[in-house]
């Protein structure tokens, strides 16, 4: 399972980049929202990164911002939503608009993303409603924030490896809030990822 990657650009196509670390190219794929943040040729880059396992390839997708990686989750968690379209949705909308179309059952302006219909659209409302309402904008960031469980790095790392476990990102969320309540929200954001999963696979046995 891979989380994050750190090094250099080496290429850009038309849905994908190459990034060199330490000497090994990583194809991942962007959101074209993505893509027009992203630095020259042979800068340095990091990316938050989703694994996608399949039985004849594994496939990278990568997100600048962690709160994107964080609506991607909840995306491909939606019956008939794979990584490919959770990307192109994020490529027509923030995260923090999304959240808010999908809370308000915004049909007609979901319809309007790219490989949304109707049906999809329905489902995103139906399936993600109650999941997105605790996230909130935070107007002086502009980003979203989950009012549960820390939008940090560690929860977000976290979050990733075990929906790559076979969990569902709202499964993975409530066994992490449930360790930060038992060890207790200082001790929490400096716990090692190890561990912090040890005791959250516990909590999911």
């Amino acid at each position: 399972m891979i989380a994050c990657l750190r090094g250099e650009l080496f290429a850009k196509f038309a849905d994908r980049l190459i990034i060199d670390v330490g000497g090994v190219g990583y194809e991942v794929f962007l959101s074209s929202a993505n893509f027009a943040l992203l630095p020259t040729i042979g800068a340095e880059l990091f990316l938050h990164i989703y694994t996608n396992v399949r039985e004849d390839a594994l496939d990278l997708y990568g997100f600048i911002e962690a709160e994107e990686k964080q609506m991607f989750l909840l995306l491909v968690g939606v019956s008939g939503v794979g990584p490919k379209l959770a990307l192109n949705i994020l490529s027509g909308s923030r995260p923090s608009e999304l959240a808010g179309a999908i809370c308000a059952g915004d049909i007609g302006r979901l319809v309007k993303l790219p490989g949304v219909g109707k049906k999809t659209a329905e489902r995103l409302c139906l399936e993600l409603k109650d999941k997105v309402e605790f996230m909130v904008r935070d107007m002086s960031g502009g980003q979203i924030v989950d009012r549960t469980l820390p939008a940090d790095q560690l929860s977000v790392d976290a979050v990733s490896a075990l929906v790559n476990l076979g969990y569902t990102p709202n499964a993975a969320r409530n066994a992490l809030e449930l360790v930060r309540k038992q060890v207790g929200a200082e001790i929490y954001p400096a716990m090692k990822i190890e561990e912090l999963l040890r005791q959250a696979l516990r909590s999911l046995a």
